[in-house]
């Protein structure tokens, strides 16, 4: 479909917020993609991220992957003849300067001087692969035909039942028709077939936020893989975003629960070797600190743990 630029309000929800567990709280819980991920794989983990906001050590991977949506998304600052390979390269460096200014990711590469072994490589090569995945997008996509109706753009519904669904879209374009598309990203490479429904998931969740807020349903979900140069493609529909949005509110009726009684349970996993929190983890031997009723509170959950506050 040839797509053009759409312009138009971002819709707002403008529903009160559910009842907390303090009256004048002055946050709301939501729901993401990326929490709702993390639940649906270790509870404990989704606490850890979420309630505790434990911090976690940055990964070249993952700053790496920053650094190309940067670029992407700058690159459709340019006009539509201007987005060229060789302009594109271009961004790289002055979207590096910006992201290293931000805490702990300097440091990276401050680490991988004193010879760690798993931080060998250098900061020149580090942004050549930046750049490499930088140039496989144009093997997937023509930008200069391409006027998004939005770059990292925050879509947001509140559900009939109150939950909060919020998330930010890569890409989102606008047909002449008003047929969406929502783009994604992914610096690594195409997961196999029987991995797409996890991968596909996070689409999902966007499709069904825009159908709630705009009344239409994603014509295309589209997951660009840089590391191999390959696309994943979906076309969701109605019946099947509504059994989404139940598997949403079951996971955050789940959610509650855990937050209302403190328990959380971890699940030993292969992701498990990535995770940060092993320390304080049971299935690695750890303990958890206690759970920060006060701050799930100050958040707007609802808990029956009691409260420091309530103790003074």
């Amino acid at each position: 479909m040839t797509l053009t630029a759409e312009t138009g309000t971002q819709e707002t929800d403008q529903s009160p917020a559910r009842t907390t567990a303090a009256d004048s709280a002055p946050r709301r819980p939501s729901l993401s993609p990326s929490r709702a991920a993390d639940f649906k794989s270790c509870p404990l983990l989704y606490r850890f991220r979420t309630i505790d906001r434990l911090p976690e050590k940055k990964s070249r991977a993952a700053v790496r992957g920053t650094l190309v949506h940067a670029v992407l998304e700058k690159l459709y600052d340019l006009p539509a003849a201007e987005r060229t390979v060789a302009a594109a390269q271009t961004l790289v460096a002055p979207a590096w300067d910006e992201l290293r200014e931000e805490p702990g990711v300097a440091e990276l590469f401050e680490v991988a001087a004193e010879g760690q072994p798993a931080e060998k490589e250098s900061l020149e090569a580090w942004l050549a692969s930046a750049g490499a995945l930088v140039e496989t997008y144009f093997r997937l996509e023509d930008p200069t035909r391409i006027q998004p109706h939005g770059r990292e753009e925050l879509v947001e519904v509140t559900l009939p039942d109150g939950l909060l669904l919020r998330g930010y879209v890569d890409r989102l374009d606008v047909a002449p028709t008003g047929a969406l598309r929502v783009v994604d990203y992914k610096t690594g490479g195409m997961p196999r077939e029987a991995f797409e429904a996890k991968a596909l998931f996070q689409m999902k969740f966007y499709a069904l936020v825009l159908w709630r807020t705009r009344g239409v349903v994603a014509a295309q979900l589209k997951l660009l893989y840089l590391k191999d140069g390959d696309a994943l493609t979906y076309a969701p529909d109605e019946a099947e975003l509504l059994r989404f949005e139940r598997t949403l509110q079951a996971i955050w009726a789940a959610i509650e629960r855990a937050v209302a009684t403190g328990d959380f349970r971890a699940n030993k996993s292969r992701l498990c070797s990535w995770c940060d929190h092993q320390a304080l983890c049971p299935a690695f031997g750890g303990t958890p600190p206690p759970f920060p009723a006060d701050a799930a509170a100050a958040a707007g959950w609802r808990t029956t743990l009691p409260l420091t506050a309530a103790t003074d």
